[in-house]
């Protein structure tokens, strides 16, 4: 039996994974965590085979924690459970101990073939990400401004506070910040916060 526990802030993706997982009697759920502090105390009481993270959480983000999880659990596999498929971002969870890095938007089926792959102690990635790092991509290059802006925005700082911050106008930062959603190609307010969240590890 594959026992594992799942860090993730939103409840409802927990609940729907957990339900997917009913289905699988080779594997069986025995924690959930909503921030990275208590994904860290879980493991320490409960010791599952294997940890399924999000980077992005509360108090203790997913790639601290995985730090922490292997150097006290080193036979602890370790998933990664993002929204997005940035290099930083893998390579920041593959440098902290996970064998695994699965998107948020594949189906519960390639999660579970995760599990099954990662609990034999073979690498498990999603197959966008493979493909993303098998073709030729281009080099996506941010100016200072835009990434002094990005880091900000990481921080849960608005337009109107970055403006006040860098000393221009909120105007020059909503340009900005459509420049880095272009270049990013991400839609929306929410997605760019997200982005810039898991971004600021590697700057």
């Amino acid at each position: 039996m594959i026992r594992i526990v799942i860090a993730e802030d939103h409840q409802a993706l927990i609940d729907g994974i957990k339900l997917a997982l009913e289905y699988e009697e080779d594997i069986i759920v025995i924690g959930e965590a909503l921030d990275g502090e208590m994904l860290i105390e879980l493991v320490k009481n409960k010791k599952p085979d294997i940890v399924v993270t999000d980077i992005r959480m509360p108090k203790c983000d997913g790639i601290t924690a995985t730090r922490i999880i292997k150097k006290e659990f080193p036979s602890i596999n370790i998933i990664a459970f993002s929204m997005f498929d940035q290099d930083e971002a893998i390579e920041q969870m593959k440098n902290a101990g996970a064998i695994g890095y699965i998107m948020k938007n594949s189906s519960l089926k390639k999660l579970v073939e995760a599990i099954k792959s990662v609990a034999k102690n073979t690498p498990f990635y999603d197959d966008a990400i493979i493909t993303k790092d098998t073709t030729t991509k281009e080099e996506i290059i941010l100016s200072t401004r835009e990434k002094e802006i990005l880091r900000l925005v990481g921080e849960g700082k608005t337009s109107q506070e970055i403006a006040d911050i860098l000393f221009v106008a909120k105007s020059t930062i909503d340009t900005h910040r459509k420049n880095i959603l272009k270049k990013m190609n991400i839609y929306g307010k929410t997605d760019l916060i997200r982005f810039a969240i898991e971004r600021k590890y590697d700057f």
